[in-house]
């Protein structure tokens, strides 16, 4: 189980702001709750709120929700690799590229919900059995430098930072 939070030098600034949603829980917890509680939270979402965006040139909500199961993917590889070992530095990703590119606005939000259960639930195989000593493990990506640790909270994080974008911004 892993109970230490993230390290300065194990993160760059900004992704402080994930780190902090997810406060003094446990981290491995927050994930795997997070996995049925972001279901019933994308599944509540009315279809015909799916096209809305806040503002010119914001994503709209099916975007945002392509682009959390993107990056959830994505932090899902590079915790794959660093605990495997890996000694390449793993490349960073341009999110509005990818969401351009992700094809969310012809899915429903349903179809949209059950790909993120299924890519927390495939994760969550990995993070469950994560250890200590496996989260101080250290990698480098999009340049920087990153801890396993780091990877979780930056994983729910991330889902927070959306859903509580979502619910103040979209709904």
């Amino acid at each position: 189980m892993i109970t230490t939070q993230p390290q300065p030098g194990e993160f760059v600034d900004y992704q402080m702001n994930y780190i902090k949603q997810v406060g003094d829980a446990p981290v491995q917890q927050v994930i795997l709750e997070l996995k049925d509680k972001g279901y019933e939270f994308y599944t509540s979402i009315p279809e015909e709120k799916g096209a809305y965006a806040y503002a010119p040139g914001k994503w709209n909500v099916k975007e945002v929700l392509g682009h959390i199961i993107d990056t959830e993917r994505i932090f899902g590889y590079r915790l794959l690799a660093f605990i495997r070992g890996e000694k390449q530095g793993l490349p960073g990703f341009e999110q509005d590229d990818y969401v351009a590119l992700s094809d969310a606005n012809a899915r429903t939000i349903k179809d949209l919900a059950e790909e993120m259960k299924a890519v927390r639930t495939a994760n969550y195989f990995i993070v469950r059995n994560l250890t200590e000593e496996q989260g101080a493990i250290k990698g480098t990506s999009a340049g920087n430098p990153i801890s396993v640790r780091t990877i979780l909270y930056i994983m729910a994080g991330h889902e927070l930072h959306h859903m509580q974008i979502l619910k103040e911004r979209y709904l």
